[in-house]
């Protein structure tokens, strides 16, 4: 593959992600040089990953076990010191990929087996429930309520997420609904302001949202041939109900973390097998620019 385009794009940037199998938080240079683990311990299954530029803060999400109703969401700072809990165990269930308003100083998730997504201070307090798409043990049990990737338009005043839907069944969703809208009952079938905008995806998961371009890319962990890829939508093209949208690159190995820089033309994907992948955001070309032996989940570069 032509990786021309890739040159001189991104390489002076450093990549923040999570190893889900070795329970770590690590950094890199964006060409997989000068690697460091910046927590070992603490971590219980680490997932989503954001990072408070101006506070010089990085917060991701652990799982837990799924069974147990036990994930948090922990805070250190850039070099990996000063490690803290924000949102302790219990109070979310499986949270995954975590998104961040630094002037509205909130933290937004969504949380699997909880169906439903969540916000609080960045201190961890007013925490919150914004829609619920299920209760109990029968509507947990369908993979079709399990909220996974979120995505802010805070210009808007909208958020967005995936459901993923479960394995090889084509029933994820990608959804958006106005981000303070004040309601009663959380309960998305309570709710008439939650618009589908993709279903019948393979397992939509991590997504980012470039508000410069309007632009949505999605990773996609599901089966060939339209899961383990990078997808986009061009929301600003969008003239009728249905939206269109456009595999960039397949081949992933369970594709989960995305971080997007459209003024760099390069988007960072990592996945399951191990790998993080530098693709151009024409889909053009790649590089596989780091690939340990353990699952990575969580990415974010800057």
């Amino acid at each position: 593959m032509d990786n021309s385009l890739l040159e001189n794009h991104g390489d002076n940037m450093r990549l923040y992600f999570l190893d889900n199998g070795g329970n770590r938080v690590l950094s890199a240079m964006s060409d997989g040089s000068n690697i460091k683990v910046l927590v070992d311990d603490c971590c219980s299954g680490p997932d989503g990953i954001v990072i408070d530029s101006a506070r010089g803060h990085l917060y991701w999400t652990n799982m837990g076990e799924p069974s147990r109703n036990d994930g948090f969401i922990m805070r250190c700072d850039l070099d990996g010191g000063n490690v803290t809990t924000i949102v302790p165990p219990g109070m979310t269930h499986t949270p995954k990929q975590l998104a961040i308003d630094q002037r509205g100083s909130h933290l937004y998730w969504c949380d699997r087996e909880g169906m439903r997504v969540m916000r609080c201070k960045l201190d961890g307090s007013s925490l919150e429930t914004l829609v619920q798409t299920g209760y109990g043990a029968y509507d947990q049990a369908d993979a079709r309520n399990w909220c996974v990737g979120i995505a802010l338009d805070l210009e808007r005043q909208q958020i967005y997420w995936t459901q993923k839907g479960a394995t090889k069944s084509n029933t994820g969703r990608i959804l958006r609904a106005p981000l303070n809208a004040k309601h009663n009952d959380a309960l998305s079938a309570s709710r008439d302001d939650i618009e589908t905008l993709f279903d019948g995806l393979p397992e939509p998961v991590d997504l980012e949202l470039d508000t410069a371009t309007a632009t949505l890319y999605w990773t996609d962990r599901g089966a060939l041939p339209l899961g383990n890829t990078l997808n986009r939508s061009r929301l600003q093209d969008r003239v009728k109900a249905e939206m269109h949208s456009e595999v960039l690159l397949g081949g992933f190995n369970e594709a989960i973390g995305l971080s997007v820089h459209s003024d760099q033309n390069v988007a960072y994907v990592s996945d399951l097998g191990g790998a993080i992948y530098r693709v151009a955001l024409d889909g053009s070309s790649s590089t596989v620019v780091l690939r340990i032996t353990d699952k990575l989940t969580g990415i974010v570069a800057i």
